[in-house]
Parts: C-alpha cells; structure tokens; sequence
C-alpha cells in the first residue's frame, strides 16, 4: 500500500487527487490546502440572497477535460451556455460592437472589422495589405503584441488584442507569448510563414482551441459553459469523497529513505508526513519553494515566472435597475481608455441562470454584474479598500453604460498573484520544468503556470501529472 499527497486544493490539487484516488484505490491519497476551503479561485458566495461565482464563471465547451469532469460528478444536467454570444468594447469613450470572428483580437474577417468601427481607415487598409505581403516563417517565439504590432499595427494591439488577452491573462499583450497563448497560430506560423491574418483564419477555420470571440457563424457550439448555481459547483463536487485537509501548510518537501518527507504547521509546531509520491499543485512562487531542494533547477525557473493580481467587484441590483443595459454579455475596457477597470460581465444576461442550483434568475428579484480590476505590473488596485472598490465600479458603470442605480449587496474578492503571466520563452521553460521534475521519481507538478490556465487545461495538466505519479510509484515497487 503506498500513501500520496496533492499539496495545493485549487481545481488542479482537486483534479489530481481524483485521479489519483481512481487509479490507485486502495492506497490513501491525501489532499493538503493551506486556506480554510479548496476551490481555489472557483469560489461562490451569496450576494443579495442568490449564489454568485466570485472567481472564474466560465469554462471553455471546446476542450473536454473540464465537461468530462463535470458530467462524472453529476453536473451534465446543469450545464448552461450564454445567453448572448455577442459583447460590447469600449473605444474611444463609446461602446461598439467587438468584432465578430476574431482570434483573441486578431482579426480574420476585414468585414466584420470594418462593420464594428474600431479602428480607423489607415489601420484597415494596413489590415488588408498584409495579406499580399511576403512574410518569412517564423523561427521562434515572440509575443503576441510585438508580432500584431509588426504587422497590423499598434492600433490592433491597444483596441482588441490586449483587451483580449487582459481578459484572459490580466496580461499584457506585449509580454505574452505567442507560442503560449496562440499555439496553434504559432504553429501555422513556423510552418508556412505568410499572412498573420490568414494563418489566424484558418486556426479559426480549423477549430482551433484558443478562445473565438464572437464567432457568429451556426450551428458552431458554444465556447463557454457553467453550471446552474456557479461554476465553484465543480470545485465543491470534485472534492466530494477525498481525503482533505485544509488550514494546512505545507513548508518543506525532501527525499526520505522510501519517497518523500512533508513538513507541515507552523514553524513552531512542525508535523511530518512521509509519502511514497506527490503532486504540487500550488502556484508557481509556491511552487519554486517546495521544490528548492527536491529539483533546484525546476525552482529556478520556476520562480521567474511572475503573476498578476485581480480584484472582482460584483453587484446586486433589481433588474429593473438594469434595464438601461446595452445588450450582450458584457463590456470589455482596452487600457488605453484610461479606465481602472478592465471588463464588466452582465451575468443575469449573460446566463440563463446565474443564481443558486434550479432556481430562476428572473424569479428572485435580483440581477447580478461583475466589474474586473487588475493588470500585470500594476498591483495598487489591491491596496484600495472595499469601498472605494465598490464605488470605482459604480462610477464606472455610469460612465461606460449609464447606469447610475445604487445596488442592492456587493462583493469584493480580491485574487492576489492569481494569474501566471507566460511571457516569452515560456513553453521552452515549461518543457525544462518537466525535465527536471523527471528526474524525481515519484514527483510531478500541475496547475495554471504550465500549459494554460483555463479550467480545462488545469484539469488536463494534473490528469497528466498523477497518470506519472502513479506510474512512477508503481516501478519502483517492482
């Protein structure tokens, strides 16, 4: 019988140990988190009187891994899709239409970017000479923004792709690499070379699996999904049936005689723990420490990765409150309009229920909006108070979409170091993590600084980590 533990309770920790526990059901897999809840940032709370995410409210529908998931713990019959495909940007102090068709802000159709009115007559007519352009292969990764800019100007970058990518990464598009971002955008590149516009027509065409916003063509499924009452319910569900201990930190990791030695508790009240394998789950930073002796060169390039800190606003209001919303799911706030926040999601349209488990969202008296602050590099908006936080977001809102109602409830979570930021370079950094995690058997590591940081990506990269761990185990006690 051999014993493991899954240091860190966000979806990946949860994912891991699932897997884990199914493949190895009669060993004992541990799962240790130091907060006083796992989830990570899947977390709901009740605001006004209804069940609201605070952290992630969608999953991308077009990877499996997270659906799988789901639909294993019973979720399949509360799956729900947006309402509204279509969302708003906000350009030059009006709002517009976000294109349709594009690849994380990088236009495909010139029509659909002309229609939305985003970008003035000198970029388009740029747009469409890049086409005929001769353009070499592209031999190596280079960020998102730098390749846009070089091409289809800084216009295309500050209007839709770093709004684009801000969404995503709390990033900036200028850091962020493309291989990591766009993969299959970047393999396009480096195989063929040519037109950026035309290689991310055909990633769209091929069904690429980056996130497509607005594709508006049918019946193409959705991109996003949740479930009735929050997408936290994953988290809550996976951790049903696992071994669990919260308020638990872990501060050492070394090699023991037969596997691996924990420290847990406090400084002064130290606890052992000896397994035979373990997953770390925990963020990057986190990361870098617990494997500083285990694998020092892992740690080393761990611990460069560097992250980015968001605060979620969300309101309460009667939907009446609300009427005066323009269409759509939301809002999303390029950096250049000088706003502190970044997006506003209109969750009572954007789904269909967005309230607690079989309840109606139109039959509660409540109607429910979220406002995003928080960008790499700039860490003041989590020194504001709640208030003050609260109030950013209601000026904002009357700004941006003329509602100036004061809300029933709010909300503040704050996420610190929430976001990994892959900069340039990062999957080459990511493949000599792996190498040297290799090298410790028994040992594996998984969560969002890897290769993506969506839900389902998160729950493929801790699959994938307890498949090695249990492998690795199983040799050693041949």
């Amino acid at each position: 019988m051999a014993d493991f533990a899954v240091v860190g309770g966000g979806i990946s920790g949860l994912a891991a140990a699932r897997r884990l526990s199914e493949l190895r059901p009669h060993d004992r897999v541990l799962l240790l988190e130091a907060a006083d809840r796992t989830g990570g940032k899947l977390r709901r709370v009740e605001i006004a009187g209804v069940s609201v995410d605070v952290g992630a409210e969608a999953m991308l529908a077009r990877r499996p891994e997270g659906l799988a998931l789901a639909g294993s713990l019973g979720l399949a019959a509360d799956v729900i899709q947006p309402s509204t495909g279509s969302a708003l940007l906000r350009n030059r102090g009006t709002n517009k239409p976000l294109p349709a068709r594009t690849l994380m802000g990088i236009p495909t159709d010139l029509d659909a970017v002309r229609a939305a009115g985003v970008l003035s007559a000198g970029t388009l007519d740029r747009l469409v000479a890049e086409q005929s352009e001769p353009h070499p292969v592209l031999s190596e990764d280079i960020s998102v923004g730098d390749l846009v800019a070089q091409r289809l100007g800084h216009e295309v970058v500050d209007r839709l792709v770093d709004p684009l990518l801000g969404g995503v990464y709390a990033g900036r598009a200028d850091q962020i690499s493309l291989q990591a971002a766009v993969p299959a955008l970047a393999s396009r590149l480096a195989a063929d070379g040519g037109s950026l516009i035309m290689a991310a027509a055909a990633s769209v065409a091929a069904g690429a699996r980056e996130p497509i916003t607005n594709r508006q063509s049918e019946p193409a499924p959705p991109v996003f999904a949740s479930y009735r009452g929050g997408l936290a319910r994953l988290a809550e569900l996976a951790g049903a049936g696992l071994q669990i201990r919260t308020n638990t930190a872990v501060r050492h990791i070394t090699r023991s005689a037969g596997g691996f030695r924990l420290v847990l508790g406090s400084a002064a009240h130290p606890e052992e723990l000896l397994v035979d394998g373990v997953i770390v789950a925990t963020p990057a930073p986190k990361t870098a420490l617990l494997l500083a002796e285990l694998a020092p060169a892992a740690a080393a390039e761990l611990a460069t990765i560097e992250t980015a800190s968001v605060v979620i606003v969300t309101l309460a209001f009667r939907p009446a409150d609300l009427a005066a919303l323009p269409p759509g799911s939301g809002i999303l706030v390029p950096e250049v309009e000088g706003s502190p926040v970044k997006a506003m999601t209109f969750s009572s349209q954007k789904w269909p229920i967005s309230t607690a488990a079989g309840d109606d969202g139109g039959a509660t008296g409540v109607a429910t909006l979220r406002a995003s602050f928080g960008r790499a590099g700039d860490e003041r908006t989590l020194q504001f108070g709640d208030a003050e936080l609260v109030a950013q977001a209601r000026r904002e809102l009357a700004t941006i979409t003329g509602v100036a109602a004061a809300p029933l409830d709010a909300h503040v979570q704050r996420w610190g170091g929430a976001l990994p930021q892959y900069a340039v370079g990062h999957p080459a950094l990511v493949a000599r993590v792996f190498a040297a995690v290799a090298t410790v058997p028994g040992l594996a590591v998984c969560g969002a600084a890897y290769n993506g940081v969506g839900i389902p990506a998160c729950i493929a990269s801790a699959q994938q980590a307890a498949d090695r761990v249990s492998t690795s185990v199983a040799r050693s006690a041949q």
